[in-house]
């Protein structure tokens, strides 16, 4: 399967990780929930008669909203004329600031989308006022062919598929209708691998125990009302452990990214450098080899 590659650069993007997601995944579902969409590379992907796309950053369902409703060719010119006009380039950070002031006074979609092409790593980072205030990406960061060919893709995929964008609290979506033909996928903030979207410091909330609690929380629920969910996450991170998630996920199924680190034949004395990457299920996934849980402990 080819898939589509969202045109965000998104912090913590699963795009490289698609193919395993989607083997443990079921092969079609008829509501599929991305109920942390950042960049949407997960959501747009899937098989399903309807896609909710699900974020707390209202910026990001602003965007994708213009991107369905925008005629392609209509959205790259404005795309283009932004550059120009702002003389954007791998090295002027002086138009980047113009365009980044412009856009905190007038919060337009598209200088937004222009704004992540030229800001460093292509990171979203806003302050607790409401102002996005990422670094210039100099000689790092550009919009270019690469880009454009994945919004071509992206923009497409959002018309063509039946894409419901919703700017929700994961606890305040309204999940009562799903069935057990619907599918969640999770894609929380890290408890243990904090980042400039869950540091609670960028004007939207952060992700402590408490909210780690309540997604789990969340997910026995859907499991008691017999609809299907897949959580992304980490059970090690630089010496440290997510010990609530892992007593937790004796529950249910766990499926490693990294099969090397299925039976946990390494030395754990390492875990200090290695990141532990898993997805968990409320099933057993009919075309992904898992691995037994229990060689983690």
């Amino acid at each position: 399967m080819e898939f589509i590659k969202s045109p965000l650069n998104y912090t913590g993007g699963k795009y490289k990780i698609l193919a395993p997601l989607f083997e443990i995944f079921p092969e079609h579902v008829r509501i599929f929930v991305d109920l942390f969409a950042g960049g949407f590379n997960v959501g747009i992907n899937a098989n399903a008669d309807k896609i909710i796309c699900n974020d707390q950053i209202h910026y990001l369902l602003d965007l994708y909203r213009t991107f369905q409703g925008m005629p392609t060719n209509e959205l790259i010119n404005e795309i283009n004329e932004r550059i120009d006009y702002f003389d954007l380039s791998l090295t002027n950070a002086e138009g980047y600031h113009a365009l980044r002031e412009r856009y905190n006074d007038s919060k337009n979609s598209i200088d937004f989308f222009v704004l992540t092409c030229y800001s460093f790593n292509h990171q979203i980072r806003f302050n607790n006022s409401q102002k996005f205030n990422t670094p210039f990406g100099k000689e790092r960061s550009s919009y270019n062919a690469s880009i454009e060919n994945n919004l071509i893709r992206f923009c497409e995929a959002l018309r063509t598929k039946n894409v419901e964008f919703h700017n929700q609290d994961f606890l305040d979506l309204d999940l009562s209708k799903l069935t057990s033909d619907d599918f969640v996928y999770c894609d929380p903030p890290y408890l243990i691998s904090t980042g400039s979207y869950n540091d609670g410091k960028r004007g939207f909330k952060d992700w402590t125990l408490t909210e780690e609690r309540q997604l789990l929380g969340l997910l026995d629920e859907l499991h008691a009302g017999n609809i299907k969910f897949a959580l992304s996450n980490v059970l090690y991170h630089k010496g440290m452990s997510n010990d609530l998630l892992i007593e937790w996920s004796r529950n249910y199924h766990v499926y490693y990214i990294d099969k090397r680190y299925s039976n946990c034949s390494y030395q754990f004395k390492d875990r200090n450098t290695k990141t532990v990457e898993v997805v968990i299920t409320n099933f057993e996934s009919g075309g992904y080899v898992q691995w037994q849980q229990q060689s983690l402990f």
